[in-house]
């Protein structure tokens, strides 16, 4: 009979799951359950998950059968599984596959049905979709252009569609990967990378060949990109975050497969190519000349006979290119990402216009496996000066959390630091200009904001890569798509208030695979609102397995 003494896991009324982080099940039950439960709170010594409808829709997008989910929730609960909460997840999942969209013999017309004639009779009366719909029998017809609206209405709804509807094939672009590298390095794709793709494109029928991938920084979500390109050969468009990420996934793009320099163009603020394939930033995509202007850059969804758009960190997808990703819902969409977080909430609009979670695997397996670096977490907390105390305690929230995170005893702080870590590549990571200019100054260190021009950014980013500089100062630009491959101490100032993502971006800057162990520090001012945002900021990475020291000063270090 087993010990109910060594089983982690209550399961409440309220879908919620408290996990004991002393329970010698730990491990093992937070493996099994964060697959189709989301982290709410992680305390020291309870961490409560949450059960949605949309995570348990991603689970079964993702081939996580209710057996499973079921087995897991029995089988680490302490307690019987409430009979309430069972009958969600049954009802909850028996919701995946009820409404289904079909193609018609019209390649402007989509066919929306379901075998249940009361949710045909509800989706008829639903507002939000009902302007898009003509009855038919057994269901409803609707324009093309419209299929991704009608998708993100009905999972706001509570109807996750299954959307059968074929994908163009678009015009072919052959692509092959390198069995060498121009690096001379042999190119080997590792196993969850092709575990990865293979969830990706499915069994090429209909459903499959949508959806969001979801691999740690450092855990080569490039390759995965460049493999999935390859096995499907079409004309290919990438979307990413900055220019410095375009020429990044340029210079991948001719180290690891046949493509030559003319078969690939840029779409940036500098440059308007369009080639086979082509890559573009998000920004040019959303810039307009005034509020009321149309977006003139989303004509580039249409100018080419995309195969397969790849969005590169998908949780940043601004929320204006979601309008056109509903109206391209006919070509195979792959989403990249490293934390499927976003702070405004819209995961559910991802799941809709680019696709469900395919496939996810946990940060910390690919440590074990050596993929990516081994990384200790330290928060390091510090005192308020007593000149600031005052100023502090009348301020608002915000500028409470300004005053403690632009601490000026931080910086003697990030000296201790850089000299425990003599041979070390370091990045100083902030939010607020004026507190980088100021550590830039201290440390004689190069300093990349947004107001740095690309082409500068690229010397700073080079002359760290080849060794000339061992420290920069970064503000968030640097979070995301940037490849700094020898990065491993990071040394993070100030943040965005409570931003999950942005905690686990800035950690993986760090995670390239090396001949050493990585190192991220988090200066907080104690006593203070930024203690409480920090919570907030590490509760995706604790999710993952991480665990952070907190000490007062370096005392503990």
């Amino acid at each position: 009979m087993i010990d109910p003494t060594r089983l982690a896991l209550i399961v409440q009324g309220d879908h919620s799951l408290l996990l004991d982080v002393h329970n010698p099940g730990f491990e093992q039950a937070r493996a099994d359950i964060s697959p189709f439960a989301e982290l709410i709170k992680s305390p020291e010594h309870i961490h409560t998950y949450r059960m949605t409808p949309l995570s348990l829709w991603n689970a079964a997008s993702a081939g996580i059968t209710e057996e499973e989910i079921m087995e897991a929730l029995n089988g680490h609960s302490r307690f019987p599984v409430p009979e309430n909460v069972l009958y969600f997840v049954r009802s909850t999942l028996s919701r995946y596959g009820l409404i289904k969209i079909d193609a018609t013999e019209d390649e402007e017309t989509l066919y929306l049905k379901s075998s249940d004639p009361a949710i045909l009779k509800e989706i008829a009366h639903l507002k939000s979709v009902k302007k898009y719909l003509t009855g038919a029998e057994g269901g409803f017809f609707f324009k093309l252009m419209d299929r991704g609206t009608i998708k993100l209405h009905l999972i706001r709804a509570g109807f996750p569609v299954e959307d059968l509807a074929p994908l163009k094939s678009g015009d072919p672009c052959p692509v092959n990967l390198r069995k060498t590298m121009l690096s001379g390095r042999e190119l080997t794709i590792r196993e969850y990378q092709e575990d990865a793709v293979k969830s990706f494109i499915g069994n090429n029928k209909p459903g499959t060949g949508f959806g969001t991938v979801v691999v740690p920084c450092g855990g080569g979500k490039t390759v995965i990109g460049m493999t999935a390109m390859s096995r499907i050969q079409c004309k290919t468009l990438i979307l990413t975050t900055n220019v410095a990420a375009v020429h990044q996934w340029k210079r991948e793009l001719l180290d690891k497969t046949d493509l030559k320099e003319e078969d690939i163009g840029e779409y940036t603020g500098e440059r308007k190519e369009i080639k086979p394939v082509t890559i573009g930033t998000y920004q040019i995509l959303i810039w307009r000349k005034d509020k009321e202007s149309e977006y003139e850059h989303f004509s580039l969804f249409r100018k080419g006979n995309w195969g397969l758009i790849i969005y590169d960190e998908v949780h940043l997808l601004p929320a204006p290119v979601f309008r056109v990703t509903a109206e391209i819902q006919a070509v195979r969409r792959l989403g990249l990402t490293a934390t499927l977080v976003r702070e405004d909430g819209a995961e559910e609009d991802v799941f809709s216009l680019v696709g469900p979670k395919r496939y996810d695997v946990p940060w910390k397996e690919l440590e074990a496996g050596g993929w990516i670096a081994t990384a200790w977490c330290h928060e390091v907390r510090l005192d308020l000066p007593e000149n600031l105390k005052t100023s502090y305690a009348v301020a608002d929230k915000r500028l409470k959390f300004r005053i403690a995170a632009e601490n000026p005893m931080k910086p003697e702080l990030v000296l201790k630091i850089i000299e425990k870590h003599p041979d070390d590549s370091i990045l100083v990571i902030g939010q607020y200009v004026k507190q980088l200019q100021e550590m830039a100054r201290i440390l004689k260190a190069p300093l990349i904001t947004g107001k740095t021009p690309n082409a500068q950014r690229e010397e700073i980013y080079d002359d760290f890569r080849t060794g000339k500089s061992r420290i920069i100062v970064v503000s968030k630009v640097a979070n995301f798509a940037i490849d700094l491959p020898d990065a491993s101490v990071a040394i993070q100032i100030s943040g965005t208030f409570g931003s999950r993502q942005e905690e686990a971006q800035r950690l993986g800057r760090i995670l390239r695979p090396k001949d050493r162990d990585s190192w991220f520090y988090s200066l907080v001012t104690r006593y203070t609102v930024e203690e409480q945002y920090a919570a907030n900021r590490q509760q995706f990475l604790t999710e993952q397995g991480y665990k952070y020291t907190i000490s007062l000063g370096l005392e503990e270090q």
